[in-house]
């Protein structure tokens, strides 16, 4: 298998599919996104959450009560999907659903206190996980990727990306 070059004279370790050629980038975040969410996925499933649970958990701890529909926009995850997230992360003891005192037809949900052990060690996780993306990486390397991510991101919101 030849590995293909990248930027500088790094190599990504995986032959480029020729369909692919026209989008060689795409194909490395494509990549890269996948082994990332396999990597939290490791991590998070010590904790007894799958990826993207901690997100919900880490907005209702920042934020407080969010109604489910607002859950599903910040996920942009089809609603039966999120619907799943919460009965499992409720079953766990993690959240709590309830009607919305301003809408009865809204469901808010909340985390229990129960859930706040899990704060920390999710904090602790995202910083195994940050290390374990970004060895070898300098400090100025480690701030210009981000700057050039937030680039990519800015890009793929303004064409129906993220919304």
């Amino acid at each position: 298998m030849e590995a293909i070059k990248a930027a500088e004279g790094h190599h990504i370790c995986t032959e480029l599919p020729s369909a692919a050629r026209s989008g060689p980038v795409s194909h490395a975040i494509s990549r890269a996104a996948r082994l990332h969410r396999k990597a939290a996925g490791q991590l998070l499933r010590g904790l007894g959450l799958h990826p993207g649970q901690e997100l919900v958990m880490m907005h209702l701890w920042e934020r407080g009560p969010a109604r489910q529909s607002e859950l599903i926009r910040l996920l942009d995850l089809d609603p039966s999907t999120v619907t799943k997230m919460l009965q499992r992360l409720e079953q766990a003891g993690h959240v709590r659903r309830l009607p919305d005192p301003a809408d009865r037809r809204a469901v808010l949900v909340e985390a229990t206190d129960a859930s706040s052990h899990l704060l920390a060690e999710v904090e602790e996780a995202w910083g195994v996980l940050e290390e374990n993306t970004l060895t070898g990486l300098t400090a100025p390397e480690r701030r210009q990727l981000l700057d050039l991510l937030a680039k990519v991101e800015t890009n793929l919101c303004g064409r129906g990306g993220e919304g």
